[in-house]
């Protein structure tokens, strides 16, 4: 077995932190902390509004590091609420309750952040597999 050389870490650190800056972006946030939060809080959101075969699905798309993030703290069995009000309280939650930040832009924003990095089709069937409750928050 051949070791892991620290390019393959430095690169997984590069496309997650191209995600969080995406995301900061979109929101027109200076502060990358407060992205990370609201990214991590969207997803754990959605995996758990998802199927546990869909929750896989979504994980393996995306990058290495996040795809751990958005693992962490997952237990399958969970089916929480299903609402655009429980996604946007998950994300309210993540950023730490700031009065200053609209929790659903930030959900919308992680949502269409998802339909811009994944593939068109992969996209289409995770929006299929996602409770209708809440496909208001995917872009039209």
């Amino acid at each position: 077995m051949k070791p892991r050389d620290v390019k393959e870490l430095d690169l997984a650190v590069g496309e997650a932190r191209a995600w969080v800056d995406d995301l900061a972006r979109r929101l027109g946030w200076r502060e990358h902390s407060k992205a990370y939060a609201a990214l991590i809080g969207g997803l754990h959101a959605l995996r758990d509004a998802l199927p546990r075969d869909e929750v896989a699905f979504l994980g393996a798309q995306l990058p290495p590091l996040l795809r751990g993030l958005y693992y962490e703290g997952w237990h399958a069995g969970a089916r929480p609420a299903h609402s655009v009000a429980a996604i946007c309280e998950r994300v309210h939650e993540a950023v730490g309750r700031n009065p200053g930040i609209d929790a659903e832009q930030a959900a919308r924003a992680v949502f269409a952040l998802l339909a811009a990095r994944l593939p068109a089709s992969e996209v289409e069937d995770l929006i299929a597999r996602t409770p209708k409750s809440i496909h208001p928050l995917w872009p039209s």
